[in-house]
């Protein structure tokens, strides 16, 4: 299976691309911004491609060319405004989504916020609550479609080294969890055909990653 990963210079992306690569089963083809960014995909052997979510419906869908699954990872950051929240974590996010069925891509991963619900938007502080709303509207939007969308709420990301061990159902208590252990979430969910149709919340637990996708 060959994965689009879109947001693929992010942290989450990186770790994405580099476990892909180890697999067996998948390979890894990176969205990047500019082309600067390509050399650390292709040390890794993965193919790259320039497109950026501010461009058109199209262009992302060029990207996208050849591809059987794609991977949103994408964000806008925490040290940006509220317009690029809504360019990226909304409009990029649905662009994305559009650029899939018209590119005949079914398979889409939303990396979305651990909590996306009206009452999350309500309840966030004010600085919080655009993304929120972003990511809330952005997941509404894949629900919609026919894709066989699988949505993964992270508990709050982290720079520890991975664990391996998940809690993933879909409500947990809000904990922690390592960016690379969300990358090789992804992976299992790939790999898992089971994980079509859901979204659930993951953090750090007892329960090996593949065991713990399992068992949603």
């Amino acid at each position: 299976m060959k994965v689009l990963v879109v947001g693929a210079n992010g942290q989450i992306g990186k770790h994405l691309v580099s476990f892909i690569e180890d697999s067996d089963s998948l390979e890894a083809k990176a969205m990047i911004r500019n082309k600067e960014q390509a050399s650390f995909f292709e040390n890794l052997g993965a193919e790259t491609v320039v497109a950026d979510l501010e461009q058109n419906i199209e262009t992302i869908a060029k990207a996208a060319d050849g591809v059987d699954a794609i991977v949103f990872t994408a964000g806008s950051g925490p040290h940006t405004g509220k317009d690029k929240t809504i360019l990226v974590d909304l409009d990029g996010a649905v662009k994305t989504i559009e650029a899939a069925k018209l590119a005949g891509v079914k398979r889409f991963i939303m990396i979305s916020s651990f909590d996306t619900s009206r009452e999350a938007i309500q309840a966030a502080p004010s600085s919080f609550a655009p993304y929120v709303a972003a990511k809330h509207y952005a997941d509404e939007w894949l629900k919609s479609t026919d894709l066989d969308y699988t949505i993964i709420h992270p508990g709050a990301l982290t720079n520890d080294k991975r664990t391996g061990q998940v809690k993933a159902a879909f409500e947990v208590d809000r904990g922690e969890i390592p960016r690379e252990d969300v990358a090789s979430v992804i992976v299992a969910c790939l790999e898992n055909e089971t994980t079509i149709g859901k979204e659930f919340q993951v953090v750090t637990g007892t329960n090996p990653i593949k065991e713990g996708i399992n068992s949603i």
